[in-house]
């Protein structure tokens, strides 16, 4: 594992794959079938199970547990203490392993702290998740959701910032600059 960083106290199990550059704090536990990309970072207490894939630059705050069914593409925000399902109806007496449903989360979305992805819906590129909100179906690319169960608020740049969509359909972010088109409730990047 070239240039990886591995707290004394974490747990990385033989046979999980780490990308360089990637960083893996306190208490943290990596499964030994998961494929962690580069320049990664995970905070306090990260849990990553089996057949796990974390693309790169990705960051998991402190608190947060991805199990198997969740996949996570680069640039990703996994903000503290956000929960992940697999199971639509879990219980503890049925095992329901064979009924993971399986949860994208596209290239640079952001999940806010204590939200909660509900199993098989999956969040759009540059979807922005607010803090505390429950997500019971799939977030569009560029979305901005908030709520308990979620609801859309508005659009957000790549940037990280709040969209006003002129008359026309266009709108400029005022981080970056960059141009956006809004065209049948769907957010392109111009």
């Amino acid at each position: 594992m070239e240039d990886v960083f591995v707290h004394e106290t974490a747990l990385v199990d033989e046979g999980c794959t780490i990308g360089a550059g990637t960083k893996v704090w306190h208490f943290c536990h990596l499964m030994g079938k998961a494929v962690i990309g580069e320049h990664c970072s995970f905070g306090q207490n990260v849990f990553i199970a089996n057949n796990v894939k974390i693309g790169d630059h990705v960051k998991v705050q402190n608190n947060v547990s991805i199990y198997e069914g969740v996949e996570v593409e680069d640039h990703v925000f996994l903000g503290p203490s956000m929960v992940f399902t697999n199971v639509i109806n879990p219980r503890s007496g049925v095992n329901r392993r064979d009924q993971y449903s399986k949860t994208v989360v596209r290239k640079g979305a952001s999940i806010g702290a204590n939200a909660t992805i509900v199993c098989g819906n999956d969040i759009g590129e540059y979807a922005f998740i607010g803090a505390g909100t429950v997500v019971t179906k799939a977030v569009k690319a560029f979305a901005l959701m908030v709520g308990n169960p979620a609801r859309q608020l508005g659009w957000m740049s790549a940037f990280g910032e709040r969209l006003t969509f002129d008359d026309s359909g266009i709108a400029v972010c005022p981080g970056s600059g960059e141009k956006y088109k809004l065209e049948n409730d769907i957010v392109h990047k111009i």
